[in-house]
């Protein structure tokens, strides 16, 4: 768990830096430096010389007037939260998707936390995707990510601290889905039953209207078999009907990132209805008239181009 003594210590560290060298400001840590010197940014140090982004951000920015990028750092326990523990845990990852991930969390140029207010956007070096920020009582979060600590000045940027990993797929609900299912993303594929059951279905065209914006709880392999569907031809045999059924109880009308769910319920496009547990820790658990256990969010806050994508553990029974 995030150790917020430790937060603290690195923002004060970079701020008596700032004090010291204000004329010198070449004398301050690039934001390569300082997640190289904080032991709570080890993973994103590891992460950044496997995506092949640690030199571009030693760096100044060449690519904007003022030579600078704004980082939003995900913390060691950022990473853990979706298994990534360490440098050899990021091994699971294909190194395209790691740097365009890394990618997504920068900016050109200062943005301080002064310009993040509540419903602005921001734009990232991912494409030009952007991001947006939503207020949640005296919190402060970019997407679905709590921003712990702000405006930490380096030799050739400013740094945000968050607790959650951001991650955005630049392609729609079922393109993203497609990309998990064939090891574009993870190594080990994933998904690969939630894209059957989508074809099988018929709803893939629905799903992929870049007019469309949902919520889509995505169950995982795991939560298939568990649900009774032992492979994916067992999915691809069952009643299309059924499957349009199941499906639709995962999808809810407009796409939200955990940190803009405030409601304890909602009413799935077939018409059935979902129960949140109370916001924790930037995840929720939900259940299902059909399943007697909440599922559990295993990845949430996955940003695509007609709605948010939350991977969760169990098949939302209607």
């Amino acid at each position: 768990m995030l150790k917020i003594t430790k937060m603290m210590a690195v923002a004060a560290t970079a701020a008596v830096m700032l004090t010291s060298c204000e004329k010198y400001d070449n004398e301050l840590p690039s934001i390569a430096a300082i997640a190289v010197a904080g032991a709570d940014f080890s993973t994103l140090e590891a992460a950044a010389i496997q995506g092949g982004v640690a030199v571009t951000l030693s760096n100044k920015n060449a690519g904007d007037p003022s030579g600078n990028f704004t980082v939003f750092a995900p913390t060691n326990a950022a990473f853990a939260r979706l298994g990534l523990v360490d440098a050899g845990s990021l091994g699971v990852l294909q190194n395209s998707f790691l740097t365009n991930t890394l990618l997504y969390h920068v900016s050109n140029g200062n943005l301080l936390n002064s310009a993040l207010t509540t419903g602005s956007t921001s734009g990232s070096a991912l494409g030009g995707l952007t991001r947006r920020i939503i207020t949640r009582g005296a919190d402060k979060y970019i997407n679905g990510s709590k921003i712990l600590a702000t405006d930490v000045k380096a030799s050739n940027g400013t740094v945000h601290v968050i607790d959650k990993v951001l991650l955005a797929t630049g392609t729609n609900i079922v393109a993203s889905a497609q990309l998990l299912s064939t090891a574009k993303v993870f190594k080990n594929p994933e998904l690969t039953f939630l894209v059957q059951a989508v074809v099988t279905s018929g709803l893939a065209t629905v799903l992929s209207d870049p007019a469309s914006n949902f919520t889509i709880y995505a169950p995982t392999d795991a939560a298939f078999r568990a649900a009774g569907f032992p492979n994916v031809a067992a999915v691809a045999a069952a009643p299309p009907a059924v499957l349009q059924q199941v499906l639709l109880n995962h999808a809810v009308g407009t796409g939200r990132f955990t940190s803009e769910q405030t409601g304890l319920t909602a009413t799935t496009a077939g018409g059935g209805t979902l129960t949140y547990s109370a916001f924790n820790n930037g995840v929720f658990t939900i259940k299902s008239n059909g399943i007697m256990t909440p599922a559990n969010m295993v990845i949430p806050d996955i940003q695509c181009s007609n709605g948010i994508v939350h991977v969760i553990d169990r098949v939302l029974l209607p």
